[in-house]
């Protein structure tokens, strides 16, 4: 099966993503998202990157099973995957997550148990450790992760019984959004606000990569998406303003109505295909988009992203903590300089320290065996 490759200007959608988390928790810590006028709510709504994050990960991580039933070569092994997806999520995890429990949050074994096996999602009170707030995604993340080669299984299953393979698996891949949404409706008549942190409410995000995966590998590069990447781009932004009004929900933590909730999730979805596309449809290295994400410090930024995002709320946290800020108030340059630059000096130690080791672990797990040497050829004796 042909190597499917790195994609520089992804990458730097993925920092521009984790950069947008970071600058919502700024803005929210300091209490300027919750102020008059359009600014403010731009800001509020920069939690958009988690869908990015999440239509990225259904993109890069479907990829393979994509190309394996459009092109029918082997499909990747299951134990294998899920081995380097343990190697990339937990050791960098495991360490911000000891260091802030241990500092702010005293837990029995059992919630260490909890945190350390990203189960926080699922026991009630568990999930609002101190300076931990960014880590709901993470057992959302997980779950995609263990769910994937069974859905990735069962669509191949469905796919190859039929004449077009691709038209196929977006077909299958069509019946996620449907639990998402089924979801959406029963956190909200059932007053189950908690669904919310479960894998089946967002799945909308990771089919729409999922299905963006199918295309990359069905279409290629799309000239179609190429010419129109301008307009979608302004599009996701005009798109990302409406998302940054009421009709989306408050801008609290107040519950929103059904459906704000549906408007919401909708929107979301649109913008982050929108964002994603003209990069993952359209690989251009020539053009001005890529050009501006897939730049060598955007790529790197992308690359320490997930690191940045671990330790930032705590980076947060301390810096509240010295200056003595009552909650929701504080110099909101003063800590988004500081927060950035401590933010990024430890991302980049713990990537090269930490996070490359284990990627680097995985792929000699992986990297298949060398060949044994054939024999040197023997003189042939002249006939006599």
């Amino acid at each position: 099966m042909r190597a499917l490759k790195r994609d520089a200007a992804l990458d730097g959608i993925r920092a521009l993503a984790a950069l947008g988390v970071w600058l919502l928790h700024v803005a929210s810590n300091t209490g300027v998202m919750y102020g008059e006028g359009m600014y403010a709510w731009l800001l509020s709504r920069l939690g958009m990157a988690v869908p990015v994050f999440f239509l990225l990960s259904g993109l890069l991580l479907y990829r393979p099973w994509a190309k394996a039933a459009v092109e029918g070569t082997p499909r990747p092994a299951a134990g294998l995957y899920l081995w380097r997806r343990a190697l990339r999520v937990l050791p960098v995890y495991w360490l911000v997550v000891s260091l802030a429990l241990w500092a702010w949050t005293p837990l029995d074994w059992t919630g260490w148990v909890v945190w350390l096996l990203l189960l926080q999602n699922y026991v009630p009170g568990m999930n609002n450790a101190e300076g931990l707030y960014q880590m709901w995604t993470l057992p959302i993340e997980m779950a995609f992760y263990l769910v994937l080669p069974v859905l990735a299984w069962a669509l191949h299953r469905w796919a190859v019984r039929g004449g077009n393979v691709p038209v196929r698996l977006l077909g299958g891949i069509a019946v996620l959004p449907v639990v998402s949404v089924a979801t959406v409706v029963a956190s909200r008549v059932l007053e189950m606000p908690e669904l919310a942190l479960w894998l089946p409410y967002h799945l909308v995000y990771f089919a729409c990569g999922m299905a963006m995966a199918v295309l990359s590998v069905w279409l290629g590069g799309s000239r179609v998406i190429g010419s129109l990447a301008p307009q979608l781009l302004v599009l996701a932004f005009l798109l990302y303003a409406v998302l940054s009004t009421p009709l989306a929900g408050p801008r609290t933590l107040t519950l929103p109505t059904l459906g704000e909730s549906l408007f919401r999730v909708t929107l979301e979805a649109a913008v982050a295909v929108l964002a994603v596309a003209p990069f993952a449809l359209a690989p251009d290295p020539g053009s001005l988009r890529h050009r501006l994400l897939g730049n060598p410090v955007a790529a790197y930024l992308g690359r320490i992203s997930y690191s940045f995002f671990l330790w930032h709320a705590p980076v947060i946290t301390v810096h509240r903590q010295i200056t003595g800020d009552p909650p929701f108030t504080g110099d909101f340059v003063s800590l988004a300089v500081v927060s950035f630059i401590v933010s990024l000096l430890l991302s980049v130690a713990s990537y090269h320290l930490i996070e490359h080791v284990a990627l680097t672990l995985g792929r000699r797990r992986s990297a298949p065996a060398r060949p044994p040497e054939s024999p040197a050829p023997q003189p042939v004796a002249p006939a006599a």
